[in-house]
């Protein structure tokens, strides 16, 4: 009997159970925030709390439990070296925000993300670089005292427009795609030689 053994089993049979919450930690791992349903986040949320308390410990049998869930030593690194410092306290270390419906099914939708969220750093430096970009004083004398000038639209005649066709290449017609290259004909062939 299953007595006191409940779990958010989503649905699903327990190697899928299983492998959705791995993806689900990986995920939130990776990005710090992610948008998912409200039950996913549920269901995800103890053993990405677990991941984070033995990240605190930082010992190798730890890592070692990581990464059995994880099952990538880069991502291990990043919750040892970068995440789990950030976190003093004990428990706490995810909150779930509600969006609302998603449309197609209804389901209620949530984003899914650590409390301690990392600055990110690459939007800074695309910002910062252009507004580095200074104007160019080099632009020669002629260039900048350039008038603008119209351009009339040419008026094309009907002699003009005569030569020209007579310029183009006759149109060649491609020839019209076959059943399947052409076996439907090979079949006729065969068929009326054979009566």
């Amino acid at each position: 009997m299953r007595h006191k053994h409940a779990r958010l089993q989503l649905g699903r049979f327990t190697s899928w159970h299983k492998a959705t919450l791995k993806s689900l930690a990986r995920s939130l791992i990776i990005h710090q925030s992610i948008k998912t349903t409200k039950a996913k986040a549920k269901a995800v949320k103890p053993l990405v709390e677990k991941l984070i308390t033995f990240a605190k410990s930082n010992t190798l049998a730890a890592k070692r439990q990581v990464y059995k869930v994880l099952g990538d030593h880069q991502l291990v690194s990043l919750l040892f070296k970068d995440i789990a410092p950030r976190f003093t306290s004990k428990g706490g270390y995810t909150r779930i925000i509600n969006l609302g419906n998603r449309r197609g099914d209804n389901a209620s939708m949530v984003i899914f993300e650590l409390t301690q969220v990392i600055k990110k750093e690459k939007k800074r430096l695309k910002k910062e670089k252009a507004t580095e970009v200074e104007p160019i004083e080099d632009i020669p004398a002629a260039v900048k005292e350039k008038p603008f000038e119209e351009k009339k639209p040419k008026v094309v005649t009907a002699v003009e427009v005569k030569e020209k066709e007579k310029e183009r290449p006759p149109i060649t017609k491609k020839p019209s795609k076959k059943f399947l290259g052409g076996l439907r004909t090979i079949f006729k062939r065969e068929r009326r030689d054979s009566q």
